[in-house]
């Protein structure tokens, strides 16, 4: 039988195939799978917790111009689904290769409680009655019951924050003394640590918001995308949705949410713990979304910079626009069963819009300084807003230079530029939040994100990216004093991927002084030969703490160096740059005094005439697909061990907090 199978199944496929007919297909099946995309059906692509809600979604193309797609129809396990089913066809606006008789068919907000691998299909019918089928599969995990619940979840994410990152910031906030630190991190005093693989549903390298969602949903997204699979329509608010820990943990046990950043908070990792959209972009919408569905995440908390999006659209400096807004129709099916199955907010185009208003009208104390902030009392207020910056608020190494400036009464370097000085840093806005949220009698989940140690890694600005390291570690301790004191809070410090390709080459071999000499020399033979010590010449850079902990200045004789491995052109001196680079996310970026700030990596540093060439184009470095730490605190940290995907995290938080903290096995099977 089997010598028989092997001559005659080719040769029936050939005959098969003789006789094909032009037929309905389908060409995505959402959730993605192996099963559609391959034939195989492992490895699992989709994994939910038990009834973690999401969405089926099929783009079914007729065969011919003239048919329509007439029936959809989706089973899971061979039974057919009894939920709402929509359908509507690409007219309506799809992607450039979809035909406008193009059908999209989707169920939204489905959960299922029972563990293991399930199949689902779909049956889609055409105008001339022909039938096409398509399979694919997920899986629910199972959580093992027993064990403390744990009621808080910090999640402290560094952005772009890989292993180079967290060793130059130890070298620089904590010294070395014949090869043994002298003040560890307080992430490095956490006793577990293991190490995240990160890469997209689209790509080996991820942006941060598949980055941010993979820990927050327990699936892949495509890049660009939050809280999303992937669909083949335009509208970036429509796509199939993954419910977020936020949302689920909402749901089941009433918990709040708090995300503070020191980005815009419509910046990718923020929106990526309650925001649902495939257009990472789309601020205005974004923004709105926060509010508006803060009864399905428990928003409670909301800190960062971003205020341009928040400011009625005849107001300077505000970027709202109907452009990266959302409405669903109520009279459309396929957006409409976002508000009526999910509970979403059907959303208004409303550029006008005063959303500090309604922030405040919905009970939220606001605070647009560090002054405002401090003043709030965290044991009255509920619910805070903290705007500190239009756009990105800025750098550690700003803000502290500007407070030291202050104290002299003199003018920060920088700050005074962006004509707000008065910001937080982010250690204080952790604490605030903390104090805020400690009330929730129900618990809460806390993202913090140290967002610039990415944006200014992407500038190759070495001094800047260390600094905010240091920054976040700042509130890390923060987070891990909170964790001390209690024994139900678990705290995970990661990131989303590393950028930029850090490598710490050694340290420099002559005094500032002298560098600054042979900068003004200048050429490879100087600042590269005669300044690069590797190997027993880097030594042990020695970096004074002031008492604001950080650097009295970062230009230090025989400083750190640092080189990048995937790297556009620029120009090195080694020296800290006075000025970071123009932020085109300002709104005010194209006026003075900000337009006077270097434009790209190419225009500072010239002085030496010392060019490295990149290996990336364009000006910026970019994201790697290397593998990041993650390091754990607390009930549950144990289950942080080996190296995992960055999905597997979710899991693992949902465990902790919804069948208990469970013994780590290390190796002996699924727990």
């Amino acid at each position: 039988m089997t010598s028989f199978k092997k001559t005659f199944l080719p040769a029936v496929g050939l005959l098969v195939a003789q006789m094909v007919v032009a037929a309905p297909a389908v060409t995505r099946l959402t959730p993605p799978s192996e099963l559609f995309t391959s034939g195989r059906g492992a490895p699992i692509i989709a994994r939910f917790l038990p009834d973690q809600r999401f969405d089926l979604q099929a783009t079914i193309r007729p065969d011919e111009a003239s048919k329509t797609i007439t029936k959809v129809e989706f089973s899971i396990n061979g039974q057919p689904l009894q939920l709402p089913t929509s359908l509507r066809d690409c007219a309506q606006g799809c992607v450039a290769s979809a035909p406008k008789n193009t059908a999209i068919a989707t169920v939204r907000a489905l959960g299922l409680k029972k563990p293991g691998v399930h199949v689902f299909s779909v049956s889609a019918t055409q105008s001339d009655g022909q039938i096409t089928v398509a399979r694919g599969n997920f899986e629910v995990m199972a959580l093992t019951q027993g064990g403390q619940k744990i009621k808080n979840i910090i999640i402290m994410l560094g952005d772009g924050m890989g292993a180079a990152q967290r060793t130059a910031a130890r070298i620089v906030g904590g010294g070395y003394a014949q090869g043994k630190v002298i003040e560890p991190l307080t992430m490095d005093t956490f006793p577990v640590t293991g190490m995240v693989k990160t890469s997209s549903l689209n790509s080996i390298v991820t942006d941060s918001s598949p980055g941010m969602t993979s820990y927050v949903s327990g699936n892949k997204n495509n890049n660009n995308e939050e809280g999303v699979f992937p669909d083949d329509t335009l509208d970036p608010f429509d796509n199939p949705r993954i419910e977020y820990l936020s949302e689920y943990l909402h749901r089941t046990q009433g918990k709040a949410l708090g995300v503070v950043t020191t980005a815009d908070v419509f910046d990718a990792t923020p929106a990526g713990n309650a925001v649902h959209t495939s257009n990472r972009g789309a601020g205005t919408g974004i923004v709105d979304q926060f509010l508006d569905d803060r009864h399905l995440t428990g928003l409670s908390v909301l800190m960062g910079g971003g205020r341009k999006w928040f400011l009625p659209s005849t107001e300077a400096g505000s970027a709202r626009s109907e452009k990266n807004d959302y409405a669903f129709s109520p009279t459309e099916p396929h957006t409409s069963l976002i508000a009526s199955q999910w509970g979403a907010n059907a959303g208004r185009m409303d550029r006008d819009r005063n959303l500090i208003g309604d922030f405040q009208a919905a009970g939220f104390a606001y605070a647009a300084s560090k002054t405002a902030l401090d003043q709030i009392d965290a044991k009255k207020a509920d619910q805070l807003l903290g705007l500190f910056a239009y756009s990105n608020m800025n750098v550690a190494l700003d803000k502290i230079d500007g407070r030291r400036a202050a104290l002299k009464g003199q003018k920060g370097r920088v700050v005074d530029d962006f004509g707000l000085p008065d910001q937080p840093m982010l250690d204080e806005m952790t604490q605030k939040a903390i104090d805020v949220l400690a009330k929730k009698k129900n618990g809460f989940v806390l993202m913090v994100e140290g967002a610039s140690i990415d944006k200014q890694a992407h500038n190759m600005d070495t001094e800047r990216w260390i600094l905010d390291t240091l920054e976040f570690d700042k509130a890390v301790k923060v987070a891990k004093t909170y964790a001390q004191s209690r024994r139900d809070t678990l705290v995970i410090v990661t990131a989303d991927h590393e950028c930029s390709g850090a490598a710490l080459i050694g340290g420099s071999m002559v005094s500032d002084a002298r560098l600054q000499e042979l900068t003004r020399a200048g050429g490879v033979e100087n600042l590269r030969d005669k300044v690069v010590g590797i190997y027993e010449k880097a030594g042990f850079p020695k970096y004074v703490m002031a008492p604001d902990g950080y650097p009295q200045t970062t230009d230090i004789d025989f400083k750190i160096l640092v080189g990048y491995g995937a790297n556009a052109d620029r120009f090195e001196d080694w020296r800290s740059n006075e000025l970071p680079l123009q932020d085109v996310q300002q709104p005010f970026v194209n006026q003075a005094p900000l337009k006077a700030h270097p434009a790209d990596p190419r225009a500072r540093d010239t002085e030496g005439h010392y060019e490295v060439t990149g290996q990336v184009p364009g000006n910026s470095a970019v994201h790697t697909a290397t593998d990041i730490p993650i390091s754990a605190f607390g009930p549950g940290a144990w289950s942080f061990t080996g190296v995992i995907d960055n999905t597997d995290v979710f899991f693992k938080l949902g465990q902790a907090a919804l069948g208990g903290v469970v013994a780590p096995n290390f190796g002996m099977g699924r727990p």
